[in-house]
């Protein structure tokens, strides 16, 4: 019997199957190999996160990672003494993610979840940050994305972000919001730009900083390449 859409949540998964005709990465099999050749398979973390913590005026207590994958940002959210929760869909990456928290002798509470149906206690957090996850989430499901950020966040909380750029060296497909359903396909990530990310938030998030990536080589201690976009908000007065 064919499914009569009876509300948003119907609308929503009809989008969501209607994009899955392509065949969505498989991150448990994506991160299953843990030498693959992949820039971000390094235990650093993001330049842009390091500078974040440069300045006095930033000091999160409680952080919520958005698409942990293999835990490197939130092992050094930890190391930076915060109490943080890790969410990843991706048993293999949360795995990943355990075994060198355990390593590095640092506490996380990882959650395997589906970040559209993650269930959390209301302006618990300081401080959201997701690393490669926003440029993965189709147009449609972007409301359901913000309201999630906005619903952790404390008041004047913190949200940022790294995604790839348009047309980046990394990927950033240049699709439309309505191409995106015309081919049906993500093209492996959606590439944004400053003006486009500063668009899509501006209206419950107050811009911070929006700017490249820096290239970074490993004796820095951090993660850096170009092709990514990094982003930090502050969430507007409620």
């Amino acid at each position: 019997m064919e499914k009569v859409i009876r509300n948003e949540e119907d609308l929503l998964q009809l989008l969501d199957q209607l994009l899955e005709e392509e065949k969505p990465i498989n991150w448990d099999a994506f991160y299953s190999d843990r030498k693959r050749e992949v820039p971000f398979f390094v235990h650093l973390p993001d330049e842009n996160l390091v500078r974040y913590f440069q300045s006095e005026s930033f000091k999160p207590r409680k952080v919520l990672e958005l698409g942990c994958g293999h835990g490197r940002n939130a092992i050094y959210l930890a190391e930076k003494g915060c109490k943080v929760d890790a969410v990843d869909a991706s048993k293999e990456a949360l795995n990943w993610a355990r075994d060198e928290a355990h390593k590095r002798q640092v506490n996380i509470n990882f959650i395997e979840k589906n970040l559209y149906y993650l269930s959390l206690t209301p302006h618990t957090y300081d401080f959201v940050y997701d690393s490669g996850c926003f440029h993965h989430i189709a147009p449609h499901r972007r409301m359901s994305y913000i309201a999630l950020v906005k619903r952790s966040l404390k008041e004047e909380g913190e949200f940022a972000l790294t995604c790839f750029i348009e047309n980046g060296e990394l990927g950033g497909s240049s699709l439309s919001d309505l191409e995106v359903y015309q081919k049906r396909s993500l093209q492996e990530g959606l590439g944004f730009t400053e003006e486009k990310l500063i668009a899509i938030f501006q209206q419950d998030f107050e811009p911070v900083e929006v700017t490249e990536m820096k290239q970074r080589d490993s004796e820095s201690g951090t993660f850096g390449v170009s092709g990514l976009l990094t982003a930090r908000f502050r969430l507007r007065s409620r």
